[in-house]
C-alpha cells in the first residue's frame, strides 16, 4: 500500500521554477533514501511531504489524500517530520520530550512513552535531562517522540548528520527495525553512499529534478554518482544487492 505519493509536483521559491513535475511514491513498510548534492532539493522535498510547503502544481498525497487538506492535528496523525537541525539542548527530561508526541493521538492506542524508549534503546532514561545525553542519544529521544505520535510515515532530514560512525549504525539499525516491526514507512535524506546502499530504494535528485530512482544497485553506479555529484574520477561506490531491508534482517538473524 502506498503511504506517500508525489504526483506531478512543481515548486519554486522565486519566479523561476525550482522543481518541475516530480513524481514518486513510498510504500508501507519501506525505507527509502533521498540523496543528491547540496542544494539539490532534498529538504524542500521533505517539507513538501510534511505539508510545511505547498506545491505550486501537482499533488502530495498521504493516505491517498492531499496533505494540505488535513488540519494540523490530523496531519500529525499521518506524518512525523524531524528537521536536520534539532534543538538538542531543549530544557526537558527525556520522558517529557517523548510524551509531547502523544498530542495528536490523545485517547488513541499508540505506543506508550516507555515502549518507545525501549525501542530506541533509552529504557530507564525517562527522567534524564536531554543535556545529559550524548548527541546520538538525543536524536534517539526525538525519534521516540515521533514513534508515540503514531504516524505511519517518518520524514527525516539528515538524521545521521553529526553522529560518529557507531551512532550512525545504531540509529540506522533502529530505523530498519522500526520499518520491519511497525510497518512504518521511512523517507530520509542522507549523504553517505555506503549507508544509502543498505536501503530498500533510493531517489537521487539534482537541481530539483529526479536523476534516477530504484534499488541501490541500480542507482549507485560510478557513472550515475559521478554525473550527479559532478565528480571527475571514478570513486568506486558501494554496490548493493536488490533486496529489501526486512529480507536482509532475516538473513542476518539466521
Amino acid at each position: 500500500m502506498t503511504t506517500l505519493e508525489f504526483t506531478g509536483v512543481s515548486f519554486s521559491y522565486s519566479p523561476k521554477r525550482f522543481m518541475d513535475h516530480m513524481s514518486f511514491s513510498v510504500a508501507e513498510g519501506e525505507l527509502v533514501g533521498l540523496m543528491g548534492p547540496n542544494g539539490a532539493g532534498k529538504s524542500t522535498i521533505l517539507k513538501l511531504a510534511a505539508g510545511i510547503l505547498s506545491p505550486k502544481k501537482g499533488k502530495v498525497l498521504v493516505g491517498y489524500r492531499a496533505i494540505g487538506s488535513y488540519s494540523g492535528k490530523e496531519r500529525a496523525k499521518h506524518v512525523a517530520y524531524l528537521p536536520q537541525i534539532l534543538d538538542l539542548q531543549a530544557p526537558f527530561r527525556v520522558g517529557e520530550l517523548v510524551r509531547m508526541g502523544k498530542y495528536p493521538q490523545e485517547g488513541s492506542q499508540t505506543l506508550s512513552v516507555e515502549e518507545a524508549l525501549h525501542l530506541v534503546g533509552l529504557q530507564g532514561k525517562a527522567k534524564t535531562h536531554l543535556a545529559e545525553l550524548s548527541g546520538g542519544e538525543r536524536r534517539r529521544a526525538y525519534i521516540a517522540m515521533t514513534l508515540v505520535q503514531g504516524a505511519k510515515v517518518l520524514l527525516l532530514d539528515e538524521p545521521l548528520a553529526s553522529l560518529d560512525i557507531k551512532y550512525q549504525f545504531d540509529l540506522f539499525n533502529l530505523l530498519k527495525a522500526i520499518v520491519c516491526e511497525k510497518k512504518v514507512s521511512v523517507f530520509m535524506s542522507l549523504h553517505d553512499i555506503g549507508m544509502g546502499a543498505m536501503l530498500d530504494r533510493l531517489l537521487l535528485v539534482k537541481n530539483g529534478l529526479t536523476v534516477i530512482e530504484g534499488v541501490p544497485g541500480k542507482v549507485l553506479t560510478d557513472e550515475i554518482v559521478r554525473n550527479a555529484y559532478d565528480l571527475n574520477d571514478s570513486i568506486g561506490v558501494y554496490m548493493a544487492a536488490n533486496r529489501t531491508v526486512c529480507q536482509a534482517l532475516s538473513v542476518a538473524s539466521v
